[in-house]
C-alpha cells in the first residue's frame, strides 16, 4: 500500500525503479491476491446461509445493481482494493498524531485514560467493547477530533462547480474545477481561535459550525469510511491508554507531510505498561 500511496503522488514515468513502476507492481500483486480471495469467498457462498454474512466482501458479491446485474469479480476486488487504500495511509497516520499528541500532553492523556478506565471499570473482565461503551468516549472522541483538525490526514479534494458562484470577488464559472482544502477552515482563527493550540474542548458542547471541520468532507460525497475510523481509533485509544503510558525518544522530531503527516523519523516511544 505504501508503495502506491507515493505513486499517486509521484512523476507520470514508469520506468523501473521510478515510484509509479512500484505502484504499478503493488497495484497488479493485490490485485492477483484479492481477485484469488475472492473466487474462493463465492465458492465458500454457494450453499450456504447467506443472511449471516455480513463482511464487506460477501455483501459486495451478493449486492445487485439498479439493473439487477451481480457484481463481476473485477468490480468488486476494485471497490475492495480502494476501500484498503483509502484506510491505510489515513488511519496509520491519524494514529500515530494521536500517539505524539498523548505523549506530548499529559493532562489529555489523563483525561482520556480516566474516561477509559471508566468504561473498563464496569464491564466483566475480558469482555470485549461494544457501540454503546463506543458512544460514551465523549472526550476520546474529542481528543481524536482535535487531531484530525491539526493534523488531517491528506489535502482536501476536487469537486467542480454545478453552478456560476462569486468568491472573494472572483466569478467561478459552473464546470469549473475546484480544489479545496481542509486547512482553509481548521486553521481559521475565524472558527478556531488560536488555531495551532491543541485544544479537545472545540468539540464539546455544540461544537464548531457546521462545515468547518471537515476531514471527511461533507454533503452528498462525505467519506463513507467516517464511521469506521471513530470507531477504528477509540477502539485504539481505549486499548493502548487503559495497557500503556510513553515517552517520545526524540522530543522535537518534525512532521512531514508526503502525503499524509507523519513524523520524520517513525516517532519511536519508550512504552510503559500500567500497573492493574
Amino acid at each position: 500500500m505504501k508503495d502506491i500511496e507515493e505513486g499517486f503522488f509521484s512523476m507520470p514515468i514508469n520506468l523501473p525503479g521510478t515510484a509509479l513502476n512500484r505502484a504499478i507492481k503493488a497495484a497488479k500483486l493485490i490485485s492477483k491476491e484479492l481477485m484469488a480471495t475472492i473466487r474462493q469467498r463465492r465458492i465458500d457462498l454457494q450453499g450456504h446461509d447467506l443472511s449471516s454474512r455480513k463482511d464487506f466482501m460477501s455483501t459486495m458479491l451478493l449486492a445487485k445493481d439498479e439493473n439487477g446485474q451481480a457484481f463481476c469479480d473485477e468490480d468488486v476486488a476494485s471497490h475492495l482494493a480502494g476501500l484498503l487504500l483509502a484506510s491505510f495511509s489515513t488511519m496509520h497516520s491519524t494514529i500515530t498524531s494521536i500517539m505524539k499528541y498523548l505523549a506530548e500532553l499529559p493532562d489529555v492523556y489523563d483525561s482520556v485514560f480516566r474516561e477509559q478506565n471508566e468504561i473498563l471499570d464496569v464491564k466483566p473482565k475480558g469482555d470485549h467493547l461494544t457501540w454503546e461503551d463506543i458512544q460514551k468516549m465523549k472526550y476520546s472522541w474529542s481528543v481524536a477530533s482535535e487531531v484530525l483538525r491539526i493534523s488531517t490526514p491528506g489535502f482536501g479534494g476536487f469537486r467542480e462547480a454545478i453552478t456560476d458562484f462569486t468568491y472573494e470577488g472572483f466569478t467561478v464559472p459552473k464546470g469549473s474545477k475546484i480544489f479545496w482544502t481542509f486547512d482553509a477552515t481548521h486553521k481559521n482563527p475565524k472558527y478556531f481561535p488560536d488555531p495551532e493550540k491543541f485544544e479537545p474542548s472545540r468539540f464539546q458542547g455544540n461544537g464548531p459550525a457546521p462545515y468547518a471541520f471537515v476531514p471527511f468532507g461533507g454533503g452528498p460525497r462525505m467519506c463513507p469510511g467516517n464511521e469506521y475510523a471513530r470507531v477504528v481509533m477509540l477502539v485504539f485509544m481505549h486499548n493502548v491508554v487503559t495497557k500503556f503510558r510513553w515517552e517520545k525518544l526524540i522530543p522535537g522530531e518534525n512532521m512531514i507531510y508526503y502525503p499524509a503527516p507523519r513524523p520524520a523519523r517513525g516517532l519511536p516511544v519508550t512504552l510503559h505498561p500500567n500497573k492493574p
